[in-house]
């Protein structure tokens, strides 16, 4: 069977794409053997830790159209969660790490009950409330969190015998879990639940008429980023060996987000290239550190005027669709030529 031009280039096009990532997985296997620095690793691992957070908060604003720039509370309690499960109970990382996912979940499904009829600045506000009760819980429950002191000596993972503590191992530990979201992810966004995350935010009300549960699939949608989030925070707490509640602010959870609007809502790979830039200027910025969340607006700005599509967003992104729309309203209208 004669395959027509348009599937016959689709195909090699997949074909294409499957080739890169495997290339790129070799690249990332082997790059403690390119480069085995420990500063070098350490910075890798920061780049793997937020391709999850920015990915995984990118599922709730840029496929389901809500606003969540509270993330970093999600993150805070998978990582108190391992903390606490592996301190008090003396549980192994390993039963501790899904268990951090699944109670950042929970808190996931509790902000978003009363949210299902707010949209955008209020929806922001919510969750930027709920961020900074967490952190507050954390901060002052001191018999069970350690209050501002924090939780320290958090037990390294053991694999067959082997402690992982330092950057080098830690790093394969980080890359297995950004794989496995990835992977996960891709699935979950071409199934029926990911369709309905993007009917709802394309048309909310349309969504509604033709049968989408709105509210449920918007519960399974903010559950679904906070339990990643839970995950990567659970990963972070022994790599750090100490948390603190100041770890997990307001500036954190811009941070986050700043990662996602760089490369771009809605796709993929956009968290991920925005995680890598974000952590390559926190490491040319150090010397002026202070001046480092200003740096970050004034990119923002930048990307919102000159490319509000993001670095990887496509040409055809919803922002930038708009824009065409208009352009092509204008052109139209009568006189609109010689305009």
């Amino acid at each position: 069977m004669t395959l027509a031009p348009a599937a016959k280039a689709s195909w090699s096009r997949g074909r294409i794409r499957t080739l890169g990532l495997v290339l790129l997985l070799l690249l990332l296997l082997g790059f403690p053997q390119i480069y085995p620095k420990s500063y070098v690793m350490g910075v890798m691992c920061r780049i793997l830790l937020y391709a999850i957070l920015a990915g995984s908060l990118n599922i709730i604003n840029g496929y389901s159209g809500q606003f969540n720039i509270g993330h970093a509370g999600f993150f805070c309690v998978g990582a108190y969660s391992e903390a606490l499960f592996a301190m008090k109970i003396g549980m192994s990382f390993w039963a501790a790490l899904p268990l951090g996912g699944i109670m950042a979940a929970l808190i996931g499904l509790v902000v978003s009950l009363p949210t299902f009829k707010l949209r955008g600045v209020y929806l922001a506000i919510v969750t930027l409330g709920a961020s900074e009760l967490i952190r507050l819980v954390a901060l002052n429950w001191e018999g069970l969190t350690g209050g501002p002191m924090g939780v320290k000596g958090i037990p390294a993972p053991v694999l067959f015998g082997l402690r992982i503590s330092k950057a080098t191992r830690y790093y394969y530990i980080f890359l297995f879990l950004a794989v496995l979201f990835f992977f996960v992810t891709d699935r979950v966004v071409k199934s029926r639940v990911g369709r309905a995350w993007v009917a709802i935010r394309e048309d909310e009300a349309a969504a509604r008429s033709l049968g989408v549960e709105t509210a449920r699939y918007k519960a399974m949608n903010f559950m679904y980023g906070a339990f990643w989030a839970g995950i990567a925070g659970a990963a972070f707490a022994p790599y750090f060996k100490f948390i603190s509640p100041d770890m997990f602010n307001l500036d954190e959870g811009f941070n986050i987000l700043s990662m996602v609007i760089i490369g771009g809502q809605g796709t993929l790979a956009g968290p991920a290239v925005g995680a890598v830039i974000v952590n390559f200027l926190t490491e040319v910025l150090r010397p002026v550190a202070q001046y480092r969340m200003v740096l970050y607006a004034l990119l923002i700005i930048g990307m919102m005027w000159l490319r509000p599509q993001g670095l990887v967003g496509v040409s055809n992104s919803i922002l930038a669709e708009r824009k065409a729309w208009r352009s092509r309203r204008k052109a139209a209208a009568p006189g609109g030529a010689a305009r």
